[in-house]
C-alpha cells in the first residue's frame, strides 16, 4: 500500500470523530442562524438647534438642567472634541451626506435632491425611514422623499410659520396649522414616539433635528410664564428663556428613552445626540467656572464645538470619555457600521467611522479635521477654509492659532516663525488644506451665483472676515 495513503482508523475511533465533526457543523450552523434571526438594530440620531458643547452638565456646563442628557452620557460614550459647521444647513448637509461641504454645498436653506443620504443607506438595507423636526433644506413637496425619508414631521418644509406657540408643521408634505395653545416641539415629538410605535417590529432609522433650541428665545409649556395665546416669533423673546427650552429639550429626549424602554426596544436601540452648530451668538452661560458666549456663526471654538453622546446598552461602552477628533461627516459611516451596512469609502465619504471607538477599541482617530464654511446667506459667497486639531487651526487663508491659548482667535501667528511642536502641526495642517485644494466642483458655485437672483454677489474665495 502506498505510504501516501492515510492509515485506516478503528470503527469506533472513526464513529467518534464523525461525531465531532458533525457537532462541530451542527455548531456552526447554529451560530450562523442565530446572529440571522438577530434583528437589525434600531437607529436614532438626534440632532439639538443651536446647543453648543457648553450647555451640557456632564461636559461642564452649569447654566442648565440636561439630567437625561447627563445620564446616557454616564452610561454610555460622551465626545469631548465633536464639530459641526458653525450654521446649520452647511451642518444638516454634511451629517446626511456623510462628505464635506467643499463637495457639495450650494446655499443656505438648499440641498441638491440628487445627493446620497443615510436616509437612502437604510432604505436600501430595508429600514423604515423617517424625519421628524426641522428642515430648511428645501421646499419641494417631495424632497424629504427624494432624500431618503418615507415618513416626514417638518416645520420650515414649504413654508415658515412659528416654530414654538401654535405653529405650523406639515405631516408628509401637508400643512396643518394649530391654534390652540399646542407646543411645536411637543407636536413633533408625537410624531416621533407615533413612529416608533409603529414599527416598532421592524428595523427603522428615525433622524431627529429637534426645533429646539434655537432663537426666538420664548417660553415653553414648562415655564412659569408660558402663554398658550402667543402667536409669532417677535412675542415673548427673551434670552432668560433659553434655560427653560434647554430643559424641555432634555425632557423630550428622556420622554423618548421611556417609550423606548415601555416597548422593550431600547437594548434593541442606538441613541445618537449631537449638536448642529453653537449657542446662538451672544448667549451667556457659565462653563466650568467661567462665562462662555455662543459663537453660532464663528468658525471659533464657540460656533463649531458641539456636545455628542451615543448610548445603547449592552452593546457600547459604558462611561466612557472620548478624546478623539469627531466631525459631522462621521455620522453616516458610524451609524451604517452600527447597522452593519456596507457604505462607500474615500474620496466618495469624508467622514471616518468612529463605531470601533464606542465598542471601546481603538479604531482610527483623526489627526485633523477639515473645514469649508461658507453661510451662503444675505447674498454672501465668501467662504473659509481650514483644518484643525484639538489645539491648533490653521487658514487657508495663512492665519495660525494656538488654541490652547488663543481659543477666541484674536492673535494670529506668523507660519514662518514657528518652531517646535506648532511648527510641525502647521506642516501636516498644510498638507491637508493641499490635499482638498481642487476638489471644489466649479458648477455649485454657478448654481449658487444663480440663485442670488442677479443680485452682486462676492467672490467665493477665502474671506480673512470671521463669517
Amino acid at each position: 500500500m502506498s505510504s501516501f495513503l492515510p492509515t485506516p482508523r478503528p470503527l469506533k475511533q472513526l464513529t467518534a470523530f464523525t461525531a465531532r465533526v458533525a457537532f462541530l457543523v451542527l455548531a456552526t450552523i447554529w451560530a450562523h442562524s442565530t446572529r440571522a434571526a438577530t434583528p437589525p438594530p434600531n437607529i436614532i440620531l438626534i440632532l439639538a438647534d443651536d446647543l453648543g458643547f457648553e450647555t451640557i452638565r456632564a461636559n461642564g456646563g452649569t447654566s442648565y438642567l440636561t439630567p437625561v442628557l447627563d445620564r446616557l452620557a454616564a452610561n454610555g460614550v460622551r465626545f469631548t472634541q465633536c464639530y459641526a459647521q458653525p450654521l446649520c444647513t452647511p451642518t444638516r448637509v454634511q451629517l446626511m451626506t456623510g462628505q464635506s461641504n467643499v463637495r457639495n454645498y450650494i446655499n443656505f436653506g438648499t440641498m441638491d435632491a440628487s445627493l446620497t443620504t443615510f436616509g437612502h443607506h437604510f432604505q436600501r438595507a430595508g429600514y423604515k425611514t423617517g424625519i421628524a423636526g426641522k428642515w430648511q433644506l428645501g421646499q419641494a413637496l417631495d424632497l424629504p422623499n427624494k432624500l431618503g425619508f418615507a415618513e416626514s414631521c417638518l416645520w420650515q418644509h414649504t413654508r415658515r410659520p412659528p416654530r414654538y406657540a401654535n405653529p405650523g408643521l406639515e405631516y408628509n408634505g401637508v400643512a396643518k396649522d394649530f391654534t390652540h395653545g399646542e407646543y411645536g416641539p411637543d407636536l413633533v415629538h408625537d410624531f416621533v414616539q407615533d413612529f416608533v410605535t409603529r414599527h416598532q417590529k421592524e428595523p427603522f432609522f428615525l433622524y431627529y433635528p429637534m426645533i429646539l433650541t434655537h432663537d426666538p428665545y420664548q417660553p415653553t409649556p414648562e415655564s412659569k410664564d408660558w402663554d398658550p395665546r402667543a402667536i409669532g416669533e417677535q412675542v415673548n423673546r427673551d434670552e432668560k428663556h433659553f434655560a427653560d427650552m434647554v430643559a424641555h429639550m432634555d425632557t423630550l429626549v428622556g420622554k423618548l428613552v421611556t417609550h423606548l424602554e415601555n416597548l422593550h426596544l431600547r437594548e434593541r436601540t442606538l441613541l445618537v445626540f449631537l449638536g448642529d452648530n453653537g449657542t446662538g451668538r451672544g448667549t451667556r452661560s457659565m462653563f466650568r467656572g467661567r462665562e462662555f458666549i455662543g459663537g453660532k456663526g464663528t468658525t471659533t471654538d464657540a460656533g463649531m464645538h458641539v456636545p455628542l453622546i451615543v448610548n445603547w446598552p449592552g452593546v457600547i461602552a459604558t462611561g466612557k470619555i472620548c478624546d478623539d477628533l469627531v466631525d459631522t461627516t462621521d455620522m453616516l459611516p458610524t451609524l451604517c457600521a452600527a447597522a452593519g451596512l456596507t457604505v462607500p469609502s474615500a474620496p466618495t465619504l469624508d467622514g471616518r467611522s468612529f463605531w470601533p471607538q464606542l465598542r471601546g477599541e481603538p479604531g482610527r482617530p483623526r489627526d485633523w479635521l477639515y473645514s469649508w464654511y461658507s453661510p451662503r446667506q444675505n447674498n454672501d459667497l465668501s467662504a473659509r477654509e481650514f483644518t484643525f486639531t484639538a489645539r491648533y487651526k490653521l487658514y487657508r487663508t495663512g492665519e495660525f492659532y494656538d488654541l490652547a491659548s488663543d481659543a477666541g482667535e484674536t492673535r494670529p501667528q506668523a507660519v514662518a516663525q514657528l518652531r517646535g511642536d506648532a511648527a510641525t502641526a502647521a506642516q501636516r495642517l498644510q498638507a491637508a488644506l493641499d490635499h482638498f485644494a481642487k476638489v471644489r466642483p466649479p458648477h455649485l458655485d454657478v448654481i449658487a451665483a444663480k440663485n442670488t437672483e442677479g443680485k452682486p454677489a462676492k467672490a467665493n474665495q477665502a474671506s480673512k472676515k470671521k463669517s
